[in-house]
């Protein structure tokens, strides 16, 4: 029976784990068809302008909220979304190529040292502030901003990862995981900033700010690996 299934229906109904983990040295190999593949790397380009224009708005607000009310946890936040920019605009530079995949483990790299290094400054700052006994003022920007982040990233992840693991792509996977990093890091900052406000513990915006740092840290070993396609999370 198995004789009889036509070879067509692998390319029509690729499985999306096979694709993502089935190596070919260090290339990635997919079984999608050359048409739709064409309109994966034009959704994968529009997912990137979409992820860019957003973060340059929420860094911008968020690093210069952070820095008024003296947080660690906020610009923490900023910088990451400044990082996710880059993380995007490296996707772009891949997906521009006439072979994408041949770009793959460079963006790759990227993306994992975009991580680290965010997860090292990040650690630094939180840690001084934690010695230090430094006390964030309130930020209600702040708050607000971490809320429609935690609405908005989740959904625009979600579309990242859709179409990255269809098109067999683990940088394309990797960049939808720095986009649900930041859903992450809204829930973090948003509880991290509230607690701070409501009742005044100030050792909340550094602790926020080493869960984000550990995340980050965590999401470019991955990345690093090249484990992005193939991590259940």
């Amino acid at each position: 029976m198995a004789d009889n299934v036509p070879s067509s229906r692998t390319a029509v109904e690729p499985t999306h784990v096979d694709q993502c983990c089935a190596h070919d040295g260090d290339t990635v190999t997919s079984r999608v068809p050359d048409s739709r593949r064409l309109l994966l790397n034009r959704r994968v380009r529009l997912l990137v302008a979409a992820t860019i224009t957003y973060n340059v708005i929420e860094g911008a607000i968020a690093i210069t909220a952070g820095t008024v009310a003296g947080s660690t946890a906020l610009v923490g936040f900023g910088l990451d979304s400044m990082i996710e920019v880059s993380s995007a605009a490296i996707i772009a530079w891949q997906f521009s190529a006439v072979d994408p995949e041949a770009r793959e483990r460079t963006a790759l790299r990227v993306i994992a040292f975009s991580f680290l290094a965010l997860a090292t400054y990040v650690t630094v700052e939180s840690v001084r502030a934690l010695i230090e006994g430094h006390e964030a003022d309130a930020s209600t920007v702040g708050i607000v901003l971490a809320a429609v982040s935690l609405l908005v990233m989740p959904f625009l992840s979600y579309a990242q990862r859709r179409t990255g693991r269809e098109l067999g792509s683990a940088s394309a996977v990797a960049d939808s995981k720095q986009t649900l990093l930041c859903t992450y890091l809204s829930a973090v900052l948003l509880v991290g900033l509230s607690l701070n406000a409501a009742l005044g513990w100030w050792w909340a915006d550094p602790i926020a700010g080493l869960v984000i740092a550990a995340v980050a840290l965590k999401e470019g070993r991955e990345a690093w690996r090249g484990d992005a396609c193939c991590s259940t999370s």
